[in-house]
């Protein structure tokens, strides 16, 4: 069985994965550069690298502490 690799995962899942909200989330990446939305006819989706992911959960502690 082949696995795949994911490179970009979606904004929901991002959320998930760093325990923020979508809001903060895309608050954080509006603010920041992080991420590259995708727009497809009227649905559009942000999708970050993982690389990206470790750099806002590095801005989130910051903003916390």
């Amino acid at each position: 069985m082949k696995t795949q690799e994911l490179k970009y995962v979606t904004r929901r899942r991002a959320a998930v994965l760093l325990g923020i909200s979508e809001m903060e989330l895309s608050r954080i990446s509006t603010e920041s550069g992080f991420g590259h939305r995708e727009i497809a006819g009227e649905q559009e989706e942000t999708y970050f690298t993982y690389e990206e992911l470790r750099q806002i959960c590095v801005l989130a502690v910051q903003h916390v502490n």
